[in-house]
């Protein structure tokens, strides 16, 4: 059934997000901190664009947001002309954005208290996975306002799974990252190891994909990483930003998270070298930079 829905912040993931709704046939009004590009969005696919989040989201059954950090998260959603100040009581305010667990119970805080549920709901898939419409959706907050927003969800995913209370979306989505860390490392060494041993590094990954060592990132990152491309993708910025959540909650909670520390340090080096903006997978620029030096 379609649904009244605002999408709050246009980026490279909340732009075909929010696509996706209208093409689904709900009712759509976006807003955006840059207008020019709420009202590229509307001419594309219809709907209106508001001035404010707050005015995006009066008379809303459901209300998206996918910003960019923490102090975002609570200015949009909870500040003087934010999401909370426009929606009515039986509202759901879904979060989008990756942030840390805590500013996610704090909006649960400020939400409640208005008669309004909250779900704080990072997905993983990247840019690509937004536009295909096959995000993994990890998503904490009260069962009852997930069942009504599921289905809505599910237009731009192809996983959408309910973790437990407020915040539990947002600490699953760091292990997502700490998890991914890791992995683009070792696929960084293995293909660096592989040059260096004078085997075809393409045919070795080939080989060694169909064994235990497969892996997203080698499916998706290892052909690009041997042809020097980083041009696209989850930006390194945007990791350094979410490893430091990660980094930070392990000092909370007493988790050990040496690989994550050292990881984050070499996407420093990668930013270092420029490469800010460049895809996760640029690990490999560092290595090859060490050998340089």
């Amino acid at each position: 059934m379609a649904s009244r829905v605002a999408f709050l912040g246009l980026g490279v993931m909340g732009y075909p997000m929010a696509g996706h709704l209208a093409r689904a046939g709900h009712e759509v009004t976006v807003y955006n901190r840059s207008a020019d590009k709420a009202s590229k969005w509307v001419a594309q696919h219809g709907g209106r664009a508001a001035r404010t989040p707050a005015e995006a989201a009066k008379g809303q059954e459901f209300v998206m947001m996918c910003v960019g950090n923490d102090d975002d998260v609570r200015a949009v959603a909870a500040g003087p002309d934010g999401a909370l100040a426009g929606m009515a009581g039986g509202g759901v305010l879904v979060d989008h954005t990756t942030a840390s667990a805590e500013v996610a119970r704090e909006t649960h805080a400020a939400a409640k208290a208005k008669g309004i549920a909250f779900l704080d709901a990072p997905v993983s898939g990247g840019q690509a996975g937004a536009e295909n419409g096959k995000l993994t959706i990890m998503v904490g907050g009260d069962a009852e306002a997930y069942a009504r927003v599921e289905g809505v969800l599910a237009t731009y995913a192809r996983a959408v799974t309910h973790m437990g209370p407020a915040g539990n979306g947002q600490l699953t989505k760091m292990v997502n990252q700490i998890c991914i860390a890791g992995l683009v490392q070792a696929l960084a060494e293995g293909i660096d190891f592989a040059r260096r041993a004078g085997l075809d590094a393409e045919r070795v990954v080939d080989v060694i994909s169909k064994g235990a060592a497969q892996s997203w990132q080698m499916e998706n990152r290892a052909k690009t990483m041997i042809a020097d491309k980083y041009d696209f993708g989850f930006a390194v910025d945007w990791m350094r930003k979410d490893l430091g959540i990660c980094l930070a909650e392990s000092r909370r909670n007493g988790a050990t998270l040496p690989v994550t520390a050292l990881v984050d340090q070499f996407y420093g080096q990668v930013q270092a070298l420029g490469g800010g903006r460049w895809d996760t997978s640029s690990l490999l620029r560092a290595l090859q930079a060490a050998h340089r030096t």
